[in-house]
Formats: C-alpha cells, sequence, structure tokens
C-alpha cells in the first residue's frame, strides 16, 4: 500500500528516524526546553510514535497482515507501552528524592550502630540507617572510650568528616 506516493514501510521507517533524533534531541536540551502537560509529556508522546512507527515498520515489512490491522495494532501496542511508561517510569522518577546528599549537621542526633569497634584513642566506623539507605562514617569515641562492635550509638558532633559517638541507652 502507498500513501501520498510513498510506500508504507518508508514511512514508518522514515517516522522512526525522526522520532529517534527527537528522542536524542529531548535527552541533550531537556533541561532547557522542559515542558510537562501531565500524559502530553514530550518524552511519552515521543516514546508513542517511536514505538508505533517500529512496530508499523516491522510489521508492514515481515507479515502479511493488511495495513489498517497493522496501524490499528501498532498504534494500539504504543499506547499501551506509552502508558506503561508514563505510570511506572515517569511518575515514581517525578515523585523520587532529588537528592541522597546529607551534610554533617544533619547526623548530629542520630542513632546508629558500632559496625567496626571504635577503641580508646582511635578510630572506628558506624553505619546509620535511613529511609534514603545506609550512612557510613569515621567515628571516634566522644568520652574517648572503646565502643564495641554491634553496640548502638548517638551521634554527639561530627568535625572533619568523622563523628563523635557514645552509647545508646534509649
Amino acid at each position: 500500500m502507498e500513501l501520498f506516493g510513498f510506500s508504507l514501510p518508508s514511512i514508518y521507517l522514515a517516522l522512526l528516524v525522526i522520532s529517534g533524533i527527537l528522542i536524542l534531541f529531548s535527552i541533550f536540551f531537556s533541561d532547557i526546553l522542559h515542558t510537562d502537560i501531565g500524559i502530553l509529556n514530550p518524552t511519552v508522546l515521543l516514546s508513542f510514535l517511536t514505538i508505533l512507527s517500529a512496530c508499523g515498520y516491522l510489521l508492514e515489512r515481515y507479515s502479511g497482515l493488511n495495513s489498517i490491522v497493522i496501524i490499528v495494532v501498532s498504534a494500539l501496542a504504543a499506547f499501551i507501552a506509552a502508558l506503561s511508561f508514563h505510570f511506572f517510569v515517569l511518575i515514581p522518577l517525578s515523585s523520587a528524592e532529588e537528592s541522597l546528599v546529607y551534610n554533617e549537621e544533619s547526623l548530629k542526633g542520630r542513632v546508629g550502630k558500632v559496625i567496626t569497634t571504635i577503641p580508646m584513642d582511635g578510630y572506628g566506623e558506624i553505619i546509620i540507617e535511613s529511609t534514603s539507605g545506609n550512612i557510613s562514617k569515621t567515628a571516634a569515641s566522644f568520652y574517648n572510650e572503646a565502643i564495641e562492635n554491634g553496640i548502638e550509638i548517638i551521634v554527639i558532633e561530627v568535625k572533619d568528616s568523622i563523628a563523635y559517638v557514645v552509647p545508646y541507652e534509649g
């Protein structure tokens, strides 16, 4: 079948190449040209066009189906894939924490556990669990006493990237 003097596989292939170029363009310039209009997000629209053209090209080229059936099947597959991409990838990413960075001031008062024994006049290692992951930190005893492995501690202060801790009796 032909449309505007071109065969359908060549139209699908051209649409695939154009949508691929637009995807690369959107990757490189998405911060500058950021537009988000819900489900009409450019990322979702480009994924729809890419899947539609890829399915259409492959089905036109390698199947004996009618062209109308091919465009309906391709559009349905692209619609399902784009919606899945939107709801299962883009929405969770948009609500994800932007940064897992912490500052040393935020560690004061946090409860953790000794994972490497802190000797008197020496350093050990502690781990502080949080919702964004575990923070491992070099530690020394605030009162210059030995703290055994597995003991719960509380961070009193942090100086020069070293947490000064005391055993936690909570």
